[in-house]
């Protein structure tokens, strides 16, 4: 931990477990002894710094800022505009002039007084972002997926791991209800042996040529482009249109698969884990500057032979069933659960209506995605998304992605985390970086 840290307020939030018990040991303090309005005193409160504050990134933040124990005192965007509107929300909120703006994330980290990080930048900027806020030591609050590449996310979580740091992946998901009580019915048996599993993810989208133009004044370019390959700059490029180019993102598909494909794991107990084979075919543009996948379906198999289909929704697979968006369990005697952000179903119904018993498998119930963050900072507990369970549930992502981009099967192994016997396939797990920008 870098020396201008020790022995302070931010080394107490980060070392506050018994030696050795890893127990939390913090003191309840009475709600008259903080500031105004039941507002904890400074003394008391989160510091977070937030990089990247576009559309999810500014979402987050205003969550953040909900929190009466939680005070951001900066923001950074390389869109000098994106930055200072962020500025404007939280002095705003604080109502005062203190927060400071940033379009280098470096400055940003060089703060003394941070003790979190929220972090939402595009796909291609979470590895570097992330690391370096981990080397600095400090706590991330950090989107999915969890990053670029496969062999990004292994370097992520090898930072987390060397560091001792919390790491919450936004799978926000698993902070609902239902998600929770749907993984841990399927957890606890109540399916039998699960034969299948069905991820039904979002169509991506398609575009016609562009004119490229000079970027706007605010935006510094060439800092966003950062470590990809340089493109020239055209309005359907950037921010939230950045997720349709594989430079960047990955398309719908690798947006969502940190949330259904994330529960599925869940359900199964798979967050330190992955497949072992995977193949599929997809659509890709043919024209024009986006190149993620629009329509999709691939095939994840795992060592004890489940298989999970990753499609858009309403793909109709050769056995008739029609993917639906969500995450769909199905046992080996046709019982199914399934869960998505607009309700449940199951078959029977009344498999829905069961309880755990007491010695059953109870997974943590969450008072709130980013509550449960700040909750672990102090305490020290592992958050319901380590950077490790967002890894392997971004993995399915990344592995479908290169097996549909090669058109063949892939075999994997898990615990190695290697391609096999492919070697071409095998370089598509690390994206070269542009200099001077490195993991």
């Amino acid at each position: 931990m870098p020396d201008r840290r020790a022995m302070d307020r931010r080394t107490f939030l980060k070392t506050a477990s018994v030696a050795g018990g890893g127990v939390a040991a913090l003191t309840v303090v009475p709600a008259s002894v903080f500031g105004k309005a039941g507002r904890p005193a400074p003394s008391n409160r989160i510091t977070m710094g937030c990089i990247g504050v576009g559309g999810q990134g500014t979402g987050n933040m205003n969550a953040f800022l909900n929190e009466s124990d939680c005070h951001v005192v900066a923001v950074c965007d390389v869109d000098k505009g994106r930055a200072n509107a962020a500025k404007g929300i939280v002095d705003r909120k604080y109502g005062n002039t203190d927060c400071m703006a940033y379009t280098d994330y470096r400055e940003l980290l060089a703060r003394t007084d941070l003790d979190v990080i929220s972090m939402a930048t595009p796909d291609h900027w979470h590895a570097i972002t992330a690391i370096a806020s981990l080397n600095a030591g400090l706590d991330v609050y950090g989107e999915k997926p969890l990053t670029h590449c496969l062999a990004e996310g292994r370097a992520l979580v090898d930072a987390q791991t060397k560091n001792g740091r919390i790491w919450q992946t936004g799978s926000w998901q698993r902070s609902q209800a239902h998600f929770r009580h749907g993984a841990e019915l399927v957890r606890n048996g109540r399916l039998g042996k699960v034969a299948r599993i069905e991820v039904g993810l979002p169509t991506g989208g398609t575009t016609g040529p562009h004119p490229f133009k000079d970027p706007p004044a605010d935006l510094d370019y060439d800092f966003w482009v950062g470590p990809s390959a340089w493109v020239p700059y055209c309005d359907e490029r950037t921010h939230y249109q950045w997720r349709w180019q594989l430079e960047f993102g990955g398309g719908q598909m690798m947006d969502w698969i940190g949330h259904h494909g994330d529960i599925a794991h869940w359900g199964m107990g798979w967050d330190t884990t992955g497949p072992v084979e995977i193949q599929g075919t997809a659509d890709f543009p043919s024209e024009g500057i986006w190149d993620a996948p629009t329509h999709y379906h691939y095939v994840a198999k795992y060592r004890d032979g489940v298989e999970m289909h990753v499609a858009n929704d309403g793909t109709k697979l050769e056995n008739g069933d029609v993917i639906r968006m969500g995450t769909k369990w199905i046992g080996e005697n046709g019982n199914w659960i399934w869960v998505d952000r607009g309700g449940t179903d199951s078959n029977p119904k009344s498999l829905w209506d069961e309880k755990l018993g007491a010695d059953e498998i109870h997974y943590y119930n969450s008072p709130g995605h980013q509550r449960e963050f700040l909750d672990c900072v102090r305490s020290r507990r592992a958050p319901l998304a380590t950077a490790e369970t967002g890894h392997r549930s971004a993995s399915i992502g990344h592995l479908g992605l290169i097996a549909m981009q090669t058109g063949r099967k892939i075999r994997w192994n898990p615990d190695t985390e290697q391609i096999i016997d492919d070697p071409t396939a095998a370089r598509m797990l690390s994206t070269p970086m542009r200099s001077p920008w490195h993991v």
